[in-house]
């Protein structure tokens, strides 16, 4: 079995003149991904990135592990889990803040998305490319606001209180 192919990695710097727009980048993510984004911040699920990636390469992508529909921090982490073990597969060298990410921070999300276009578009060879197909029909969602963690009843409880009403 040979070895996957290997990224074109690229850095980025200040500057950098071929910085898109937010809304001229969203497009580009929507256009791709047949998908309908109305923020940036959305992707901080990881999903679309993993796509992405599985455009560049295709087939390298196990989707069953992608939660397109991911609406916790824990599943949006585990999203970019899988993008870290892309990178690491195709030889791309770049620490990103999941964290920050999963978050939804803006600035965060705006700047790894300026990086992931332009190392997307240093390794892409223009193939063909049916994202809704590969995704299996999915929708690939964007909440159109930042993950928001999820009460942990049990959690409460211990330190004698309850978000849910008592009798």
């Amino acid at each position: 079995m040979g070895s996957a192919p290997k990224a074109v990695n690229v850095h980025s710097t200040n500057q950098m003149t071929e910085n898109l727009s937010r809304s001229e980048i969203l497009q580009w993510v929507n256009h791709s991904l047949k998908c309908n984004y109305e923020r940036i911040e959305d992707l901080c699920t990881g999903a679309a990135y993993c796509q992405l990636v599985d455009m560049l390469f295709p087939g390298t992508l196990d989707f069953k592990k992608i939660k397109f529909n991911a609406q916790t921090e824990y599943e949006s982490t585990r999203n970019f889990k899988v993008l870290q073990s892309l990178f690491r597969k195709h030889g791309v060298d770049k620490e990103f803040p999941i964290e920050k990410l999963v978050k939804g921070q803006s600035q965060e999300n705006f700047e790894f998305l300026q990086w992931f276009k332009r190392m997307f578009d240093a390794n892409y060879d223009g193939h063909p490319y049916d994202a809704s197909s590969a995704r299996g029909g999915q929708k690939i969602l964007g909440s159109g606001k930042p993950n928001q963690p999820q009460p942990n009843p049990t959690a409460s409880r211990r330190r004698g209180w309850s978000i849910f009403p008592t009798r």
